[in-house]
């Protein structure tokens, strides 16, 4: 089934780049859908990337049901003219979130910029996000440090800095039994790229089921029922493309030459073949070799970049995709719960429709 975008609000590479089936845009809410609040946070380069990494899996995930997207993005986010011009574009003021309800809300990250996130010029408006969801959803997907970030305002959960960048494609087995998972065999092969992370035993102190983790790349995604909403947390990223951790790369790769960085960046794991891994091994001895008065921008020139794009492959997005299309039917079985709630039946959790109703144990309450 196509996506349905409020108000035709469809950005344009959406439909240019020809990598998802045709757009519908709808100002009117088919009868039958599931209605899910987009929340991207991304930084201006990689907010239209972010768009349709999203968009692609969505659509792969949806089979029959029609997805209703409606696009937001927090306010204290640094924008360009560009950026801004974008979401001015496409995007709705989050004026108009606190009074709608929606099915599901997606909420994307962002790059930090302050070593506590309560210091975010965006911190106010997205714990508010984090409350309105646990009244006005039936789930919530958090990526990345959307996900730190809702386990510091919930539970007080801070996130731990890492040695070095978290950084590639890692396969990470099953912690938990769970509806959400249920169909991805023992494991999930997931992209992470961050620098912190939330630790197993803490999460686990406050009630959270961890459903995925690695013993050398830590907790991948877990989960919480939080008021009316199961809280579903991502520290990595289902959503990214084949090529998503090279652009990454390049990009630190530019601010070491540029000063910005005072390390260059780790190779992503698990991510090239070894002809390729030679290749950025080469040009990192390469790079390293100048004198400092020798190093810049400009050698970015000569970084092989059609090379190392030749043979990547999308990243296990099979297993991003069963994933999501659990939660879809998740979200089609709570609004079910809430339908016969209405009608005077005594229902507190989703009904189940073959994959949905979670267990007990996936609730909790804590407050450290």
């Amino acid at each position: 089934m196509p996506l349905m975008v409020e108000g035709g609000r469809i950005p344009p590479r959406w439909v240019l780049e020809g990598k998802c089936r045709p757009v519908v845009s709808c100002n009117d809410r088919p009868p039958d859908h599931v209605n899910i609040a987009f929340i991207n946070n991304m930084p201006d380069a990689a907010l239209e990337d972010t768009e349709l990494q999203f968009f692609d899996l969505l659509d792969e995930a949806s089979g029959d049901l029609l997805i209703y997207l409606k696009l937001y993005s927090l306010t204290g986010i640094p924008r360009t003219e560009r950026g801004q011009r974008h979401l001015n574009s496409f995007y709705y003021s989050l004026d108009e979130l606190w009074q709608d309800q929606f099915d599901g809300v997606i909420v994307t990250g962002t790059e930090p910029r302050q070593p506590n996130l309560q210091d975010e010029p965006y911190w106010k408006v997205l714990a508010q996000v984090f409350d309105w969801a646990e009244r006005n959803t039936v789930s919530a997907v958090l990526s990345c440090l959307a996900a730190h970030a809702s386990v510091l305002h919930c539970d007080g959960i801070a996130r731990h800095r890492l040695p070095d960048k978290q950084f590639g494609v890692f396969n990470f087995k099953k912690a938990a039994d769970s509806p959400l998972t249920s169909t991805i065999g023992d494991g999930v092969c997931f992209s992470h790229s961050r620098w912190n992370e939330v630790k197993a035993s803490e999460l686990a102190d406050c009630g959270y089921l961890v459903l995925t983790q690695s013993p050398t790349a830590g907790v991948d995604t877990f989960v919480k029922k939080r008021g009316k909403s199961l809280f579903v947390h991502f520290q990595g990223h289902p959503e990214y493309g084949a090529e998503t951790l090279l652009k990454e790369y390049r990009r630190d790769i530019r601010r070491f030459l540029k000063g910005e960085r005072e390390t260059y960046p780790t190779m992503p794991n698990g991510y090239f073949d070894a002809a390729r891994a030679r290749l950025a091994t080469d040009f990192r001895e390469t790079i390293l070799a100048r004198p400092l008065s020798d190093r810049g921008e400009a050698l970015m020139e000569s970084f092989p970049d059609g090379e190392l794009a030749r043979t990547l492959r999308k990243t296990r997005r099979s297993c991003a995709t069963e994933i999501y299309r659990n939660w879809l039917h998740y979200l089609i079985s709570g609004k079910a719960s809430m339908a016969k709630s209405s009608l005077g039946a005594p229902i507190s959790e989703p009904v189940q429709t073959g994959r949905m109703a979670l267990p007990q144990s996936e609730r909790g309450t804590c407050r450290k």
